[in-house]
């Protein structure tokens, strides 16, 4: 397997898989939302989507029920084998985001569920310029991931994203903010992400 951060062998190693995937079922039974990233991709209508460490397939299952045409990628062949058994009929693929090359691009290519703290250091930048190879012009990266001292923090990954060609377009403190129309950029009335503990961002490709 590829590196990976010192984050995810902890996740990876304290996590119960089988109740990880039930918590999310007793989330949705109990009437909770345990959509909001699928939600939110759905406001710009994208036809096709790439679910970038899409882990055990719960983002890119329900936008796939909702019409889109989705491919799933994680490092993780459990995670998959998951994925595949939830869905059969999405592609699931084996991947190191740091050098995917699914030679097509995509509407719109998301990192939900702390895709980019669980990368390993190094391949931080790496996977965020092959992500974005793989949104279509005019398509968009999405990602949310939490704000730690210790995990990579919302300046370095608009860094990697202005490296890759990308224009910051939305910014976000919760993957539902969007309802009460408060995303905004940087800047805008101060930056939001001063001690926030979660950001999601939305960037195009000119």
């Amino acid at each position: 397997m590829a590196p990976v951060s010192e984050q995810w062998k902890r996740w990876r190693s304290e996590v119960d898989l089988d109740e990880y995937e039930t918590r999310w079922s007793r989330l949705a039974e109990s009437g909770q939302d345990v959509f909001g990233e699928a939600d939110f991709v759905s406001r710009f209508e994208p036809k096709s989507a790439l679910d970038a460490g899409c882990g055990m397939g719960r983002v890119g299952i329900e936008l796939a029920h909702r019409g889109v045409d989705v491919v799933g990628v994680d490092l993780d062949p459990d995670l998959l084998t998951r994925a595949a058994a939830a869905a059969p009929d999405v592609c699931w693929v084996n991947a190191d985001l740091a050098s995917l090359d699914l030679a097509r691009t995509f509407d719109v290519v998301v990192l939900a569920g702390n895709v980019i703290p669980f990368v390993a250091d190094s391949d931080r930048p790496l996977v965020v310029a092959r992500c974005a190879a793989h949104v279509r012009q005019g398509g968009m990266l999405i990602a949310g991931f939490s704000l730690r001292p210790d995990w990579p923090g919302a300046d370095a990954y608009r860094r990697w994203c202005d490296a890759a060609g990308l224009d910051l377009v939305e910014a976000h403190g919760a993957w539902d903010s969007w309802k009460a129309a408060d995303g905004r950029l940087p800047g805008e009335d101060g930056d939001f992400t001063t001690g926030a503990d979660y950001a999601v961002f939305v960037h195009r490709r000119p």
